[in-house]
């Protein structure tokens, strides 16, 4: 079980399941978002998220038609990331969650846009798009 909340607290979620995705995006969207070189996510089942508090402090961004974004109203922690093209799956924002979840193998999605002054230094697999885009 995985449990996770925004910075304030207000919004509290659990997963009932596993992560079967992890990935560090370097989009220019979710350096500004998350005000970081890159943004790292968790791919959990939207069938095994439960939110226990907080659902009229969640607010929603659209950052481009596919991607609908979802943060605390009142402290903007980013919560996660729902994709139209991915129904079944939410993206959770790593830095939202609490403890130590076994994760699958890293990969590093979006690097042709990454941060000029930040250099991927491990041997995760490295796209310039979506792993299965890059084909």
């Amino acid at each position: 079980m995985i449990e996770g909340h925004c910075e304030c607290g207000a919004v509290r979620y659990r997963v009932e399941g596993d992560v079967h995705d992890y990935s560090h995006c370097h989009c220019s969207q979710c350096r500004r978002l998350h005000g970081a070189a890159f943004a790292s996510f968790a791919g959990v089942r939207r069938d095994d998220f439960r939110l226990l508090s907080g659902a009229d402090m969640i607010r929603s961004y659209a950052s481009s038609p596919s991607h609908d974004r979802r943060f605390c109203g009142n402290c903007g922690s980013n919560l996660l990331v729902a994709l139209t093209d991915e129904p079944e799956d939410y993206y959770l924002a790593m830095g939202t969650i609490d403890g130590d979840p076994a994760l699958p193998p890293a990969y590093h999605i979006f690097v042709g846009s990454k941060a000029p002054w930040y250099e991927i230094a491990d041997t995760a697999p490295q796209f310039e798009a979506f792993p299965d885009e890059d084909s």
